[in-house]
């Protein structure tokens, strides 16, 4: 079965292109999907630990931004404390990551991945990273620069700033802080 065409416009530098509600549904569609089978293998890999999406995201960004704190994380994933509390609690107790206290801050909670986190993040990565792979193969490189224009151009304005196309997501002074988990200060309970 082949793929629906996909219409673009092509309009001088500056216009806003006006696009036709079928062409936009197909992009949403196209979304859906691939989003649904970019998750799908990670969710069975998870499945097995007894977690979810939410676990992954912390594990992920966890492992993206060495020293994140808390507040951080929280900021990245724009939930509550609440929701995050529990998936961090469960992610501690059952000894994926580490909570240590800042030397610097004794309120703030640094994160870090342990053995056992460092390898579900990486069996996760691999899944989802031989899926973008074979993508990216198939696609050609040369399309590899519009797919991540039109990613970054959907995220909002305050989170684009943050992403430059790389990790960390953190704040500049975060090495600072992942100097203190050097000096192996206590874990948190």
């Amino acid at each position: 079965m082949s793929q629906p065409e996909i219409k673009t416009s092509t309009l001088p530098m500056g216009e806003t292109p006006s696009f036709a509600e079928e062409e936009l549904r197909q992009a949403m569609e196209l979304l859906f999907f691939a989003y649904r089978d970019f998750t799908g293998e990670a969710d069975e890999i998870l499945s097995q630990y007894g977690f979810g999406r939410a676990h992954h995201r912390v594990i992920y960004f966890v492992k993206r931004n060495p020293g994140l704190t808390v507040n951080r994380l929280l900021d990245i994933l724009k939930i509550t404390k609440q929701s995050l509390s529990r998936v961090l609690g469960q992610l501690v107790r059952e000894g994926f990551i580490d909570q240590r206290t800042d030397i610097e801050d004794r309120r703030r909670r640094i994160l870090s991945l342990t053995d056992n986190g460092e390898k579900l993040e990486s069996k996760l990565t691999r899944a989802q990273g031989t899926r973008i792979s074979k993508a990216y193969k198939e696609a050609g490189e040369q399309n590899i620069s519009g797919f991540k224009k039109v990613l970054t151009r959907m995220i909002n304005d305050a989170d684009r700033q943050r992403f430059s196309g790389g990790g960390p997501h953190t704040h500049p002074l975060d090495s600072q802080i992942e100097n203190s988990l050097a000096k192996n200060e206590p874990k948190i309970d």
